[in-house]
């Protein structure tokens, strides 16, 4: 019965996504709106279709370079989130920091990037790196933070070590933090990686998708708006698939795949 209601809320959930895409297309032949203001999904997917092998070497450029400055996003946010939630001395010196430096548009660090290593990869690559950073030192220092003082005061009894217990309770602790900020970061690399190649990049999505806007191309817009979505949702979804793999134990049981 459980497997059953499962399979009627995706079904729903399908039938809701392709009805918004069916309104849009009725709406726009209805009211005949022009496709230099909004093309129908059925010509965006034409041109998809009809300009993929020009489009690809952009997706592997925009992929490459997102999971680059993710991957290095991750990487210094675990580190600064495991110091940031061990100790109240970093957290009173690094947390005001990194709430000050992530509320500065990115839009304006871009500049900086090209200023310092030209125009090219390198900056969307840094842009990606550096909006990430933040969901994911958030999100584990607030699961270190969060440990049972209970917990630590009997392993300290036991006579385990702080570094003891960071390994074996605050890191699993704070594993599905972690993960909740992965879905968060991979999102917002995207939007970095994008924003830094409509401005000082000549490869890569955001760098068609400005090319496009400046010939009042908008099907071809509106195609790199689409792979951009299916990017973002395809690793959204293979990170759940490995939170839920990881951090089953976290979840409540109905959120678990049937067996």
């Amino acid at each position: 019965m459980e497997f059953v209601d499962k399979v009627r809320q995706k079904v729903a959930a399908a039938a809701l996504i392709l009805g918004f895409f069916v309104a849009w297309e009725v709406i726009c032949v209805l009211f005949g709106v022009p496709e230099i203001v909004l093309p129908r999904p059925s010509q965006v997917i034409d041109t998809l279709i009809a300009r993929f092998p020009q489009l690809l070497p952009h997706v592997i450029q925009t992929l490459s370079t997102t999971l680059t400055g993710f991957a290095m996003g991750v990487t210094v946010g675990m580190l600064l989130g495991a110091i940031v939630g061990s100790s109240r001395v970093a957290y009173d010196t690094a947390y005001p920091l990194l709430v000050g430096f992530s509320s500065i548009p990115k839009v304006a660090v871009v500049p900086i990037f090209v200023l310092w290593f030209g125009s090219g990869t390198v900056p969307a690559v840094l842009t990606s790196f550096v909006i990430c950073i933040f969901p994911v030192v958030v999100n584990v220092a607030t699961g270190l933070a969060t440990t049972e003082p209970e917990l630590e005061d009997v392993l300290k009894s036991l006579g385990a070590k702080k570094r003891e217990i960071l390994l074996n309770v605050g890191i699993p602790r704070a594993m599905p933090y972690f993960f909740a900020s992965l879905k968060v970061a991979i999102t917002l690399a995207f939007v970095g990686t994008v924003l830094a190649e409509t401005i000082a990049s000549n490869r890569g999505i955001g760098n068609v998708m400005m090319i496009a806007t400046s010939s009042f191309d908008v099907p071809l817009v509106f195609a790199g708006l689409f792979l951009l979505a299916i990017l973002g949702v395809t690793l959204y979804l293979i990170f759940s698939l490995i939170e839920r793999r990881v951090t089953g134990w976290a979840m409540r049981k109905s959120e678990l795949p049937a067996a």
